[in-house]
């Protein structure tokens, strides 16, 4: 069941005048932790103690009764095992709390059972009027409001621009624990638990009007409201606020669709990977990159363009960076001839002007050269951030550092520069508050810890800006002829699928379908020349694979009706037999599939892939969620590793790409056309020789309705 969750109810939820501890116990450390972040914050006034038993915990008074605590209450903190939840919901909305906090486990993730009581749970909540977080969690924390209801040690006492979110309450405390060493401020905290109402997506969406959040890291181990997230992630995207995901997880595709080879190339992980490049969201696979990412998007904001620049005190250093760059598709552009004469001139002559550039020892002797190198190299057309590598202190040794005039200097530049910069350590080494007094000194906001953290985080931020920079609105998809409802059922045979490829506008190769070796020897004398003779059968999807294709077969009368009797004999016993397909031989080219398969999460995903016959073997493919433009297209084949076939090899034509890219986005349209009946559409293979392109081969199969 959806439930209807408002801003305004999760602005109580998570801004809260006052809570309820509800099962507040001396001997539960959830009840310890929650009571002390409270007092620890300056709550404990706004707090309010109930317990069975009436008796004196955590040193205070308590009541038996949410009813009985005479004021208004804002979020009731359940710490009482699953059989009195529903009782002390009860009690609580009783005395008006309308939001509740559930904290035990033994839900969903427990089985069939477990579902059931989870469902309950939510259920009861609604009949009642409360939204719930949880269950199967350990609170939230406003720490720009510094309200912790929570049961997380260790929280910071000074807040910041990034939102975490985490599916995992036990994940949170190192999280939390990494974010404060790395110096990434923290606004809220939220452990998400089971969601059994409120979702990563509902809390999004939250956060996007959140004027001091300016990021948002996620741990997920898989997105429960697909609709709700994407459009918070959308409006994310346009009020230029980094969603940094960590998903953790990945499952085949539903197995329905392996009747075409495009669900072998399309599985749960690789949508998401799709969604999220299509939603502007960004991927990490670590919890360190993650809250680094997030906080470098949160420091320097959407960049104007991709290009990396990076200024070094250490030479070695700009090796290691540019190898990271190579490995990880960092773009750490060439300057621009006005950017190389500038630095020329700023140089020593026994320096090299390049990106990344060594500043080399003479930075040492006149530290201006890190300041006027930045701003140097800030002014190239292609560099959309600096990255600045040099030593910070972190160690108190009752001393001011002795680095201090570098960081000045660094300082001074990047508050010159034309773009954003960040300070870059060349090891992953603790931001304390001696890094934090000299930074403020020196006027850095912010502190990268890791060269190879640092690459990662910097091209996330690029990528992420690249992907959001435009408003994502997609044109309408164009318009295409469907056919009947209750014609979509089944499997099609290649005959079907042809037609409804051709009646959609995308190009297919001339065929004639033949029912008897006499019209198959006609079909031939209309075309001359080599010859494909295939076996048309809704029941033999993969004809090659059961022997039912002949190719090459010459135009004579004897040879066709050979290859007639040949593949009508390899049809399985059973399979129902439309005829035979002849069409002339393609010769060349280059052969990719394009594909739609519908998943269950996300809706219809298109694949594009380079291949053919041996698409499986390449597994060379691209993935985006429909509807895709031919731009969309374009960006497809792309990602593709093998895209250089495209451009001509060996004196083969190029492709044309704006027709081919036309032909791919039509394709994604009459899926969208063809609706949920829809269960595969794949092409395979799309022919590409030059200007022109053609559907060789096509497999149409349509969802079982109960």
């Amino acid at each position: 069941m959806a439930y209807q969750i408002t801003g305004d109810r999760l602005t109580s939820l998570f801004r809260p005048r006052s809570v309820a501890l509800v099962g507040a116990s001396d001997k539960s450390v959830f009840s310890q932790l929650a009571y002390s972040n409270l007092v620890e914050f300056g709550f404990a006034e706004h707090t309010y103690l109930v317990s069975r038993r009436g008796t004196q915990t955590h040193g205070q008074p308590t009541v038996t009764s949410c009813t009985q605590i005479g004021e208004p209450v804002d979020v009731a903190y359940l710490m009482v095992p699953q059989a009195g939840l529903l009782e002390a919901l009860d009690d609580a909305a009783a005395a008006g709390i309308r939001n509740a906090c559930v904290l035990s486990s033994g839900y969903a993730e427990a089985g069939e059972a477990g579902r059931a009581a989870q469902a309950e749970l939510a259920d009861h909540a609604a009949g009642l009027g409360m939204v719930l977080l949880g269950p199967n969690h350990l609170g939230f924390a406003n720490l720009t409001d510094g309200v912790p209801v929570c049961s997380i040690p260790g929280l910071p006492a000074e807040s910041g621009p990034v939102a975490l979110l985490s599916q995992s309450g036990a994940s949170s405390s190192a999280m939390v624990d990494f974010a404060r060493m790395v110096n990434v401020g923290l606004s809220y905290l939220v452990t998400l638990g089971n969601e059994a109402m409120i979702t990563a997506g509902h809390v999004l969406d939250y956060l996007v009007d959140d004027p001091g959040t300016r990021a948002v890291a996620i741990f997920m181990e898989t997105v429960r409201d697909p609709e709700t997230f994407r459009r918070a992630a959308r409006r994310a995207a346009q009020a230029g606020k980094a969603i940094v995901v960590l998903k953790a997880g990945s499952s085949a595709l539903s197995a329905r669709t392996a009747a075409a080879h495009t669900g072998a190339l399309v599985g749960d992980d690789r949508v998401i990977d799709a969604v999220f490049a299509d939603l502007g969201v960004i991927r990490v696979d670590s919890i360190e990159d993650m809250l680094i990412t997030a906080g470098a998007a949160a420091a320097l904001g959407r960049l104007d363009r991709p290009g990396i620049g990076i200024v070094s005190i250490s030479g070695g250093a700009c090796d290691i960076v540019a190898d990271r760059a190579d490995d990880l598709g960092a773009d750490l552009p060439e300057l621009a001839p006005s950017t190389r004469d500038a630095l020329a001139a700023i140089m020593p002559a026994y320096g090299t002007v390049q990106n990344p550039l060594d500043v080399t020892g003479a930075a040492v002797i006149d530290p201006t050269i890190f300041t006027r190198s930045i701003e140097a190299m800030s002014a190239d057309p292609s560099i959309g951030v600096i990255g600045v590598v040099n030593s910070i202190g972190w160690i108190d040794t009752g001393r001011p550092y002795l680095g201090q005039m570098f960081v000045d200097a660094i300082g001074a530049g990047m508050r010159a520069a034309s773009c954003p910069a960040a300070y870059i350590n060349q090891v992953m080494q603790p931001v304390t508050g001696f890094t934090r007094a000299s930074m403020a000194q020196g006027g850095v906001p912010y502190v990268i810890p890791g060269l190879r953290q640092a690459v990662v985080a910097l091209r996330n931020v690029a990528r992420w800006s690249e992907a959001t920079q435009s408003p994502q609105t997609a044109p309408p998809p164009a318009a295409v002829p469907v056919p009947e409802p209750a014609r979509r059922r089944g499997k099609w045979s290649e005959q079907d699928a042809r037609t409804l490829l051709g009646d959609a506008g995308v190009p297919v190769v001339p065929a004639r379908l033949a029912r008897s070796a006499a019209e198959a020897v006609k079909a031939a004398a209309g075309f001359g020349g080599p010859l494909s003779v295939k076996i048309v059968s809704p029941d033999i999807l993969h004809k090659s694979d059961a022997g039912g294709v002949l190719l090459d077969v010459p135009p004579d009368e004897e040879a066709v009706r050979a290859a007639h009797q040949a593949v009508t004999a390899a049809a399985p016993d059973g399979a129902r037999i439309v005829g035979v397909l002849v069409s002339p031989m393609r010769p060349g080219g280059t052969e990719l599939l394009v594909g739609v398969v519908r998943d269950p999460q996300w809706g219809p995903v298109l694949a594009v892939a380079i291949g053919g016959l041996l698409v499986e073997v390449l597994r060379d493919s691209a993935l985006a969620p429909l509807p895709v433009t031919p731009g969309q297209a374009g960006r497809l084949l792309d990602r593709l590793r093998g895209r250089a076939v495209l451009d001509g090899v060996r004196g083969a034509a190029p492709a044309d790409r704006d027709a081919l890219t036309a032909v791919i986005a039509r394709i994604g349209d009459l899926a969208l056309a063809l609706g949920e009946d829809l269960e595969s559409l794949e092409v395979n293979p799309l022919l590409v020789d030059g200007t022109r392109i053609e559907a060789l081969d096509a497999v149409v199969t349509w969802r079982e309705h109960s």
